[in-house]
């Protein structure tokens, strides 16, 4: 029994040998495949191929990243190490019983990789109270000012950021912060056009500082929208000046 690499399927014969002469070779198929042979296979082929070779999303690896942040910053909360090495590392460990093998089954070909429910096999390493802190301590989006919910990206190496149109930020002075307040986010202020302006991870520090050069150089840009020079007392916003008119 083998991980056939050319065809990225389970190969397996039966053969009778009387000493070096072959009596006998029979492919196994389907039924035929010892069920924990077959496992062994397919973990040892997703060893080899790494974790790419699973069906990650954008949404998994954001899972994770925030699982790992809460990690760090709650050292012995009992969060589960959920790096791709961690993980690599537990298939290595045992190939039959580990986070993976359950959801395996039936799985003999590499085309049928990306019906592996990936989700749910991660999902099952976080207890429920874990996951409930998790949601609240590290959620995906966060409420700004405006009003809008912002997805925080959880996968940069400095730690977690929030890009924002600086607009939606006025009036607030405190940064953003996820973990209960320990872990400031890294706001990137965008443009209207959703453009790079400032990056920073003190909001009241850009508004005294900054913001009056940003403000100088971007009015004329974009004078359909809002820069006020007091963006502490501004309404924040996502709409232009002729919408806030409106009302």
């Amino acid at each position: 029994m083998l991980w056939d690499e050319r065809s990225e399927t389970v190969l397996a014969r039966r053969r009778t040998l009387l000493g070096s002469l072959v009596l006998d070779d029979t492919p196994l198929r389907g039924g035929d495949l010892p069920a924990d042979k077959v496992l062994e296979a397919v973990v040892s082929a997703v060893i080899r191929l790494g974790h790419s070779c699973l069906p990650w999303t954008e949404e998994l690896r954001q899972w994770q990243g925030r699982v790992l942040l809460m990690r760090r910053m709650d050292k012995d909360g009992g969060w589960p190490d959920v790096s791709d090495e961690a993980l690599a590392a537990a298939l290595e460990a045992n190939p039959l019983d580990n986070w993976l093998s359950p959801w395996l089954s039936g799985i003999t070909r590499r085309a049928q990789f990306s019906s592996v429910a990936l989700d749910r096999a991660l999902h099952t390493l976080l207890p429920y109270a874990l996951a409930r802190r998790l949601d609240k301590e590290a959620p995906t989006h966060i409420s700004v000012p405006s009003g809008s919910l912002v997805r925080i990206d959880y996968l940069p190496e400095g730690g977690p950021v929030l890009a924002v149109k600086l607009q939606e930020m006025f009036g607030q002075q405190d940064t953003p912060s996820v973990g209960g307040g320990r872990c400031p986010l890294t706001v990137h202020l965008l443009s209207p056009a959703g453009r790079p302006l400032q990056v920073t991870r003190d909001l009241a520090g850009f508004w005294r500082g900054a913001y009056a050069a940003v403000r100088a150089e971007m009015r004329g840009r974009y004078p359909k929208h809002p820069w006020p020079e007091d963006p502490i007392s501004a309404v924040p916003t996502k709409k232009t000046k002729k919408a806030l008119e409106r009302g």
